[in-house]
């Protein structure tokens, strides 16, 4: 009989917390019901400049990783290809809507440790920084491998128009926004079928 009160009290306790979680998920959806929906992918958004496999982490308000978007499924982590196109980036997530970040919507790209409920080695996370609306938000993409971080960046960062940016940010060195940034690294194409670029 011990041994049963144990088990209910451990039930009880994880109930609890469970129901915590989603009336604190809740509240959130309702603070954030002001938060436009991203755009719809494209028809046709042209040939892919650079693709890697990888995993969507989240998307949050801008320099705060902890403030999580929910709404939209911009929450929802789970694995993901992004693909780069002339006309911006498309995150094609596994059971969860595409997230297509425009062109004109980029404002930079970088390298980070980690963000909301993922933390990972020094510069494991691609992080799109973007507009969303009138909201300022940043996107965690991590890749299967390692190999293709850098690729990714520069592929992203020639999309980015030319101007100022944040610290530890990368964008084009071009000052046509309209023309994309060549990387003249002698090996461009990764070996493995997760990241490839097409010319």
């Amino acid at each position: 009989m011990e041994s049963l009160g144990w088990v209910a009290l451990t039930v009880g306790i994880i109930a609890v917390i469970v129901a915590l979680m989603g009336l604190g998920w809740r509240n959130r959806l309702r603070r954030q019901s002001d938060v436009p929906e991203p755009h719809e992918p494209p028809a046709d958004p042209g040939p892919v400049l650079y693709e890697a496999e990888g995993q969507y982490v989240a998307t949050t308000t801008a320099g705060d990783w902890l403030d999580r978007i929910a709404v939209h499924g911009l929450g929802l982590r789970g694995n993901a290809v992004a693909a780069v196109h002339e006309d911006g980036v498309l995150i094609s997530r596994t059971g969860a809507r595409t997230v297509f970040i425009p062109r004109g919507d980029l404002t930079s790209v970088q390298l980070a440790g980690g963000m909301t409920g993922k933390f990972v080695e020094k510069e494991g996370l691609v992080i799109l920084t973007w507009d969303l609306g009138a909201q300022r938000v940043d996107t965690g993409f991590r890749t299967r491998h390692a190999a293709n971080k850098a690729q990714l960046v520069a592929a992203i960062a020639a999309l980015v128009p030319a101007g100022p940016a944040r610290p530890g940010t990368a964008r084009p060195d071009t000052a046509r926004p309209d023309t994309p940034r060549r990387d003249t690294t002698p090996d461009r194409t990764p070996s493995t079928p997760e990241g490839r670029e097409q010319l």
